[in-house]
C-alpha cells in the first residue's frame, strides 16, 4: 500500500505521527466505452469553449461564478488556505461509540505509526478500548474538510469520514405516520423467521456474484465471440418473482419459516410456534370483600 497523506494525529499536547493510508479497494471489472456500431473506443476530452483547444490538466485551474462576475481560483490561491496547509487530525472529542450512526459512516482509512517509537500510537490505541469510546476527529484531506470516527480494528487505528449532518436526507415519509396494527402471532412468527436464519457474520462467506458473472461472460466472448449464446454459459434460469403487496401476511411469514428451517433441518413454524417461550400471565389480583 502507499500512503496518500502523512500528518500528525493530536489530542491534548499529545502528538502522534502518522501514515494515511486508504483501507478499501475497488474489485469491479474496469469497462470502458466503445461505439457499438465499430467498436471504437470513446475517449473524453477537455475542450475550451472559446477557442476550442483541447486544455492539459496543467493548464487548468477551477472558477465560481455567482452569476455576474468569475473568480478563477489557482492552485496556490488554494494550497494557500490555512486548512489545506494543516497536517493534523485533531481530536475534538471523544463519544459513546453506539452514538455514531452507520448512515454518516463514509470512506475508510488505516493509520500507520510514522515515529521511531509507536508508544503514543498503542496507548491511544488501548484507551479507545479500554473506555469503550470514539474519538471524533477533524483533518483536511483533498481540498475538503473532513469530520471522521477514530476506532479501534484489531492493532490498527483506522479513520473513517462522517458525512456532515446537512448531508444526510431526512426520512419523511407519509405513509409511515399511519397507524398500523400487529399481532402478537405475526411478531411471534416474525421472530422465529428471524431465528431461523440467525448466524454469525462472516464476510468472507459473500461474494460479489454480479462481477463473477462479468468475469465468466467476459471470458465466453473472448472464446466465442458474439456467437455466444448466453444460455450456455449460465443455463436457464427462472425469473424470481419480483412480487406485489403481500396481501395474507400471515400465510407468508409461516411459508418463510418453514422453508428456511426446511432449508436448515430444523422445524416447522408450526412446531417453532408451540415450542417458543411463552410469556407467564399476570396472576389476577383477589377481589376485595365489600
Amino acid at each position: 500500500m502507499r500512503a496518500i497523506w502523512k500528518g500528525a494525529l493530536t489530542f491534548g499536547l499529545v502528538n502522534v505521527p502518522v501514515k494515511v493510508y486508504s483501507a478499501t479497494e475497488d474489485h469491479d471489472v474496469p469497462l470502458h466505452q466503445v461505439h457499438a456500431s465499430d467498436g471504437g473506443r470513446i475517449r473524453y476530452q477537455r475542450i475550451c469553449e472559446l477557442d476550442g483547444e483541447v486544455v492539459p490538466y496543467a493548464e487548468i485551474d477551477k472558477a465560481y461564478d455567482d452569476g455576474d462576475r468569475t473568480v478563477v481560483l489557482t492552485a496556490d490561491d488554494i494550497a494557500s488556505l490555512p486548512a489545506e496547509r494543516s497536517r493534523e487530525i485533531e481530536v475534538v472529542e471523544f463519544v459513546p461509540t453506539e452514538q455514531i450512526d452507520l448512515l454518516t459512516l463514509d470512506r475508510a482509512y488505516y493509520l500507520e505509526p510514522d515515529s521511531a517509537s509507536p508508544k503514543a500510537y498503542v496507548l491511544l490505541r488501548k484507551t479507545l478500548e479500554q473506555t469503550e469510546r470514539t474519538a471524533i476527529v477533524r483533518f483536511s484531506l483533498r481540498q475538503k474538510t473532513r469530520l471522521a470516527a477514530l476506532r479501534v480494528r484489531g492493532d490498527v487505528l483506522v479513520l473513517q469520514t462522517l458525512l456532515w449532518a446537512d448531508e444526510v436526507r431526512e426520512a419523511a415519509f407519509p405513509s409511515l405516520d399511519e397507524p398500523v396494527k400487529i399481532s402478537a402471532k405475526e411478531l411471534e412468527l416474525s421472530a422465529s423467521l428471524v431465528d431461523s436464519f440467525s448466524s454469525d457474520f462472516e464476510p468472507d462467506q459473500f461474494v460479489d456474484e454480479y462481477q463473477q458473472e462479468l468475469r465468466t461472460l467476459i471470458d465466453a466472448k473472448l472464446e466465442k465471440g458474439d456467437a455466444l449464446d448466453t444460455s450456455e454459459t449460465f443455463g436457464e434460469k427462472a425469473e424470481k418473482d419480483a412480487g406485489g403487496e403481500v396481501i395474507d401476511l400471515m400465510a407468508a411469514l409461516k411459508a418463510s419459516v418453514e422453508r428456511s428451517r426446511a432449508a436448515r433441518g430444523g422445524d416447522t413454524a408450526e412446531s417453532a410456534a408451540k415450542s417458543a417461550p411463552k410469556k407467564a400471565k399476570p396472576k389476577s389480583k383477589a377481589k376485595k370483600a365489600s
